[in-house]
């Protein structure tokens, strides 16, 4: 383990756990969001909330309103432009 310090103690840490949308941007996102749909997965994304800058409530609203728009919610059909 690289950093011995408590979770709690957020200002004296390497690094914290951050909501969806506060740790990689939506380009990040898009992109992980895309590479699942290419290799045929087509099921739940989960949220795990551990930012101990957001209450749990807060932190998965954030989290949903930023994927909601970046998951695809129809089968891509068949190529008709080629």
């Amino acid at each position: 383990m690289l950093d011995t310090k408590h979770y709690s103690d957020d200002r004296a840490r390497s690094w914290i756990f951050r909501t969806v949308g506060y740790g990689h941007d939506e380009h990040f996102w898009k992109q992980f969001v895309s590479h699942l749909s290419m290799v045929g997965y087509d099921d739940v994304l989960s949220i795990e909330h551990e930012d101990g800058l957001l209450s749990p409530k807060e932190g998965l609203v954030k989290a949903i309103s930023f994927l909601k728009p970046l998951i695809f919610t129809e089968k891509h059909g068949e190529i008709t432009w080629a």
